[in-house]
């Protein structure tokens, strides 16, 4: 398939449309208020809106994100953003947010309400828990058109093809059985 015309130059891995050819659908994402489905085995949806979703973001560095969250427990599993930093900023509920350094570990927590704002910084595991009764929505910024996400679990025991047991058993210091249990988990993508 050829590359349309109204595309001029292939920028940080997207086709960059030709100015003239820009138009505000280029600049506009419809639907962050409505609510994400929680109804999965970690109670949390995350809608990312990045340059696949909003063309116009391509060279800009920035992306956004709503992140539902089901009533007490809903989870935004830990979870790592290779390329960029995250701020959030709590609109609904209360949750208890917190990220870890890289060696030696330390924990960064806190509880938030809503107004609160909290940051992650670059490529560090961090995490949200709904400590509220009632669902909690975040929305968080996030300091790259396509920050990626690597979800912990799913990447250490949801790989395809999987890790070898014996490096997963050692590594964690675990029962084989127990890391053979966990591989057979579904991971759902958040």
């Amino acid at each position: 398939m050829g590359i349309s015309s109204t595309y001029a130059v292939f920028v940080n891995g997207k086709f960059c449309k030709d100015p003239m050819q820009a138009n505000a659908d280029d600049f506009t994402f419809r639907g962050l208020n409505l609510p994400g489905n929680t109804s999965n085995p970690v109670g949390s949806n995350v809608t990312l809106v990045n340059v696949d979703r909003l063309k116009g973001l391509n060279t800009l560095g920035i992306s956004l994100a709503r992140i539902d969250y089901a009533p007490y427990g809903g989870l935004n599993p830990p979870h790592t953003h290779p390329r960029a930093t995250e701020i959030l900023v709590v609109v609904k509920g209360s949750l208890h947010v917190g990220f870890v350094t890289s060696n030696p570990p330390k924990l960064f927590t806190k509880t938030l309400h809503v107004g609160d704002v909290f940051v992650f910084p670059i490529g560090l595991i961090h995490f949200q828990l709904n400590v509220a009764n009632t669902n909690a929505i975040a929305f968080a910024g996030l300091s790259s058109q396509n920050p990626g996400t690597i979800t912990i679990a799913n990447a250490v025991f949801g790989s395809d093809p999987a890790i070898n047991p014996d490096v997963l058993t050692k590594a964690f210091q675990v029962d084989k059985n127990l890391v053979d249990y966990l591989q057979k988990q579904f991971w759902p993508e958040n």
